[in-house]
Formats: C-alpha cells, structure tokens, sequence
C-alpha cells in the first residue's frame, strides 16, 4: 500500500478518536480493519497502528501546540475532520523524521481536500504552515 494510502487510513482511525475514548483506540482500530473497506497486509496494519498509536501519546503536546498557533481559535470550534487532519499533520512535521515537512503539508492539505468542507484544504494548510515559520513552503494549489 502507498503511504498516502496509509496515511489516509490513519486519518479515519484518528477521526474516530472524535466520537470514542482513547481507550476504545483497540476496539476502534480492530473494528476499522475488519470492516471490509480495504485491504491490507499484516506489514501495512502494524504500520497503521503503530503511528495511530505514536500519534495518540503525543496527543496532549500536539493539542497544546495547536492551541498556541491558531490564534483566536480553540480545538473545539474547529471541525472534527480538520481536528485529525491537523494532528496527523503537526505529528509528522514534529515527530517523524521519515516524513519531510513540505510533504506533511501537501498531504494533509489534500486530505483536507477530500474529506473536507471547501475551504478545509486553505485552512489546514494556513495552520501547518505555523510549524514550519521561516522555512519554505510547497505550493498546496491555494
């Protein structure tokens, strides 16, 4: 599977983080992956997991992050699709080494764009665009 494709993957699993408790995280991944939605090979779930479960620990210092760089915003007034999009993104531009920042950002935006309302896609890419201050930005078509 792609990483955009599993990256994806790890968005629904975080979106669901929007509707249960953090310790319902097993059942709601178990519950994911036997839905039958998509196919993947026992490498591509661990990975999946893995990084949903990575993302979830960081979960207060990501929320807290958030929090200082949407000026006049709170987490709870932003949408809840934007909400995993943008944690999964800050988590990439600050936790994972393997994923450049400028691609963090274009896959993010384009998740925002697919599972988004029209200006999500803007926005994510205004939010994340704070982590990464000074440094050059890929042009997310906006």
């Amino acid at each position: 599977m792609k990483r955009s494709s599993m990256r994806e993957q790890v968005f629904k699993i975080l979106f669901r983080l929007e509707f249960n408790s953090v310790d319902e995280l097993p059942q709601q991944e178990d519950l994911f992956f036997s839905s039958g939605d998509f196919t993947a090979t026992d490498k591509d779930r661990a990975y999946i997991t893995d990084k949903v479960n990575r993302i979830v620990a960081k979960l207060p210092d990501i929320d807290r992050e958030l929090s200082e760089k949407m000026k006049g915003w709170t987490l709870e007034r932003v949408g809840r699709v934007e909400l995993a999009i943008l944690r999964l993104g800050v988590y990439e531009i600050r936790y994972d080494d393997d994923i450049p920042e400028g691609v963090a950002i274009s896959e993010a935006v384009e998740l925002a764009k697919k599972f988004g309302s029209d200006n999500s896609g803007a926005f994510v890419n205004g939010v994340l665009a704070k982590f990464t201050a000074g440094k050059a930005q890929p042009d997310a078509g906006q």
